[in-house]
């Protein structure tokens, strides 16, 4: 296969009629996805007294999630309407890229969101001056151009091999799924692909794990009220963090399997935990638990009525 030619999604083949009841489902999803998540990052952004660290890091995660979806939900919903299933070699290495850049930076914000909660439950005092404005938007854009340069330099590895197939059992592009399709060896991407893997999942979770240890053994030798009130910041956080790692899980899970391995429905199913499942609870999530973006959401959604 010569690369500016098509890839084929062998997973919506033989859908029949079902696939517009999974069009409207899937429209219906995806509006309610944007429309959650655009509420939290305006009722962070419009309320001043939303201007913390640890808000501006849950609206950070609500951008990411309209970036992500948007680079699936579309092109998905495009799918279940047409008979061809086809997209090209270039549109698929940039969904690629933007599904994957979207779940590392994910994974990112995180971990800062446990680094913030570490130094506010540790250093209480001292933590206006740690967690300064410019130090929060310094970490923030590292961590987001460290996640384009290592998966982007991942993509150019894919472009240099030579492809002998081009059929996809995936409902989008995954750069894994694009590599085994190579004609030549391509030990160079695994080889790149763990060191990606160990410094973008495994290191911060090692970390994020760490930090909460860390929390809850300070938790354990503080007063009651010190540890409730630790736990009512800590908790959603560790809500939002195993709903993705389950995601992740399944998604490192699918792309292990040949195809035809498992059954299809299993496919599809992991394949949208990955993608849509943590959009729809972020906001969620963080809109039940804080009474400051409770109460801004109300009153966008009174505004808007």
């Amino acid at each position: 296969m010569e690369n500016g030619t098509y890839f084929y999604f062998m997973l919506f083949e033989n859908l029949g009629c079902i696939k517009y009841a999974f069009f409207t489902l899937g429209f219906i999803f995806y509006c309610v996805v944007i429309y959650f998540n655009v509420l939290i990052i305006f009722a962070v952004f419009l309320d001043r007294t939303l201007h913390q660290p640890m808000y501006i890091l849950i609206s950070c995660l609500s951008i990411n999630s309209v970036y992500g979806t948007a680079g699936f939900f579309p092109r998905l919903l495009t799918d279940l309407l047409y008979d061809t299933h086809r997209i090209s070699y270039e549109a698929c290495l940039i969904q690629s890229f933007v599904i994957y850049s979207y779940a590392t930076y994910e994974l990112m914000i995180l971990m800062l969101m446990a680094f913030d909660r570490l130094v506010a439950i540790s250093k209480p005092l001292h933590y206006n001056n740690i967690i300064t404005t410019h130090l929060l938007t310094l970490l923030i854009v590292i961590a987001w151009l460290y996640t384009i340069i290592f998966l982007g330099f991942g993509v150019l590895l894919t472009t240099r091999l030579k492809l002998c197939d081009n059929k996809l059992f995936k409902v989008y592009c995954h750069n894994y799924e694009i590599v085994k399709l190579s004609c030549v060896t391509y030990n160079i991407n695994n080889i790149y692909g763990l060191i990606v893997t160990i410094t973008t999942i495994c290191i911060p979770l090692i970390f994020i794990l760490y930090s909460y240890v860390k929390i809850l053994i300070i938790c354990q030798r503080s007063s009651q009220d010190f540890r409730s009130k630790a736990y009512q910041t800590c908790i959603p956080h560790i809500a939002i963090l195993l709903n993705f790692s389950v995601a992740l899980f399944c998604e490192l899970t699918l792309s292990r399997f040949v195809n035809g391995e498992i059954p299809i429905e299993l496919a599809v199913i992991l394949s949208l935990e990955f993608i849509a499942i943590p959009p729809f609870v972020n906001p969620i999530v963080y809109g039940l638990n804080f009474p400051g973006i409770r109460k801004k959401v109300r009153h966008l959604i009174k505004t808007s009525k």
